[in-house]
């Protein structure tokens, strides 16, 4: 018997901007609430922390997760876990010679979870353009 197939959800953007701009808006709280949502996040490896989002006066959205795997500038990893889905976010950033290469996946989506899947894949597609928008404010 063959394990079921786990799906995962990549994005892939090219920011004109540096590794260390991209990392100061994955790791510090204030800036994820930005994009992403807000959270308590720190960048300790083992560390738990939510990530927390409220798109509707009904509706309430909390994510479990716990630091993975952290190298500044470079790599992220934390476990999402939300109803049900338990599921892993990894960061990689790599310097282009205009910017930086940020790449981000999140696998864990059995095959009875294609309404995760599918959500997952819309909102990375926004929570990007929202980290793009917000690159463009920082100093």
């Amino acid at each position: 018997m063959t394990a079921p197939p786990i799906r995962t959800v990549v994005l892939e953007r090219e920011f004109t901007t540096t590794p260390e701009k991209i990392w100061r808006a994955l790791t510090q709280p204030h800036l994820l609430e930005e994009w992403l949502m807000q959270t308590d996040f720190e960048p300790v490896e083992g560390r738990k922390f939510t990530l927390r989002n409220q798109p509707r006066p009904d509706v309430s959205v909390v994510i479990d997760c716990q630091v993975r795997a952290i190298e500044p500038h470079k790599t992220l990893s934390y476990s999402w876990d939300a109803f049900g889905l338990e599921s892993v976010v990894t960061f990689t950033l790599e310097p282009t010679a205009s910017g930086t290469r940020l790449r981000m996946e999140q696998t864990g989506f059995r095959p009875d979870q294609d309404l995760a899947f599918k959500g997952a894949q819309a909102a990375w597609k926004q929570f990007a353009t929202r980290l793009d928008a917000l690159l463009a404010r920082l100093d």
